[in-house]
């Protein structure tokens, strides 16, 4: 089944996208096997939820779910103690330095548990190089001013998947290679333990290249230019789910 994600973004104009099922020599492979290496990688991570919880990011759980490749743990979570009372979640997660080419695609997995309590992702961009800058506040965004997905921008019960499920972004527009880098901000008001919305999400198996593996290529489909951004957005319903734990 084919389902379309809608971007925040105003849209200038829509050309079409093929993309192969080969792969090439990613610049970022990430499957989150063991979190604690994360920082030594370059990996950055900023929690700026209000108030802060007693969680950040950390290891997948397989007593929720199991992960989407690998051993069962091998993902990266957040959940809905990332903030306390009924506050407002609002924690980065920034890939190291990348050099970004004309073209290149960010491949990632994430699911949740259920939609009782409803989770929200970003996907955003910053083009200054080495910066980790997302501001201090909850509402703000720093560098990162380039909105590219939102899942369940709503926050509905139903928009973001409970089964592990393919997002791709394809960034287009560059002249020439330009640094910067890509960040994951689990974004959810009325949050927390008292809160109406957050519960548990799931992030796995990252990757960004020139091309990346697609497990149905017929199920392809839109490419929107954004000025000079161009992001295709699409998402591949997984057709079995995963027994939750």
């Amino acid at each position: 089944m084919r389902k379309f994600i809608s971007l925040t973004l105003s849209v200038a104009t829509a050309i079409s996208l093929i993309v192969t099922n080969t792969a090439q020599a990613a610049s970022l492979d990430e499957g989150f096997d063991d979190i604690s290496t994360l920082t030594g990688q370059g990996w950055v991570q900023q929690n700026n939820s209000n108030p802060v919880g007693t969680t950040g990011w950390f290891q997948g759980d397989p007593r929720v779910f199991s992960s989407q490749s690998g051993i069962d743990s091998s993902y990266i979570a957040a959940d809905f103690n990332n903030t306390t009372e009924n506050g407002t979640i609002s924690n980065w997660l920034l890939t190291p330095i990348l050099n970004f080419n004309n073209g290149d695609v960010l491949s990632f997995f994430t699911r949740t548990t259920d939609g009782n309590f409803p989770d929200r992702l970003e996907v955003r961009l910053s083009l200054a190089g080495a910066s980790t800058d997302v501001g201090t506040s909850e509402t703000s965004v720093g560098d990162f001013m380039t909105l590219l997905l939102t899942i369940n921008q709503e926050l509905t019960t139903t928009d973001y998947p409970t089964a592990w499920t393919q997002f791709t972004v394809a960034i287009l527009g560059f002249s020439i290679p330009t640094n910067g880098r890509l960040a994951f901000r689990y974004f959810v008001t009325d949050g927390g333990v008292q809160g109406n919305n957050s519960n548990f999400i799931g992030i796995d198996t990252v990757s960004v290249g020139s091309e990346v593996i697609v497990p149905e290529p017929s199920q392809l489909s839109g490419l929107l230019f954004l000025g000079s951004i161009g992001i295709s957005a699409f998402y591949l319903k997984k057709a079995q789910k995963r027994v939750h734990n």
